[in-house]
């Protein structure tokens, strides 16, 4: 099962769920999205606005992929999990936010060997999540302050 995060910001984000559904390597999987205010017709994922914690905790728990905004309370409980993460940040030039902090975020997080991210205009989707299921990346140790670190060097 693959689960598609969109934070709970109030701009819309519908690229996140276009770049899915183009993809070809995930056609025959299960996609659940937590879509926030995002509004998106889908009929191969299956969309909740929002979700109590405990129930994206589950979805976390049980998804083989996440695929999820810039923001970091998803990407940190899912690498808390141990789970695999590709990172689309929202981008101020589409109005999914209101400055480019995620792609910040992304950046020193893939450079730590924590997850992949999509890079508008030169990554696909199929080529990261063939790059994932490869990957062996960094255990995220919670005890490390990392999101201290983070917040410094953004």
């Amino acid at each position: 099962m693959v689960l598609i995060s969109v934070g709970t910001q109030k701009q819309q984000f519908t690229r996140i769920f276009d770049i899915v559904k183009r993809s070809k390597r995930l056609y025959k999987e299960k996609i659940i999205a937590q879509a926030g205010y995002t509004k998106y017709d889908s009929k191969r994922i299956e969309m909740f606005e929002f979700i109590s914690l405990d129930e994206m905790e589950k979805y976390i728990s049980e998804a083989d992929l996440i695929i999820s905004h810039g923001g970091v309370g998803t990407i940190f409980s899912a690498l808390k999990k141990g789970k695999k993460v590709i990172a689309v940040p929202r981008l101020e030039k589409y109005g999914e936010h209101i400055n480019d902090h995620q792609i910040e975020i992304c950046e020193e997080l893939e450079k730590e060997g924590y997850i992949l991210y999509y890079k508008d205009g030169i990554d696909t989707l199929d080529k990261l999540i063939e790059e994932v299921r490869k990957k062996e990346f960094k255990k995220y140790d919670s005890d490390n302050n990392y999101l201290d670190i983070l917040r410094k060097e953004i």
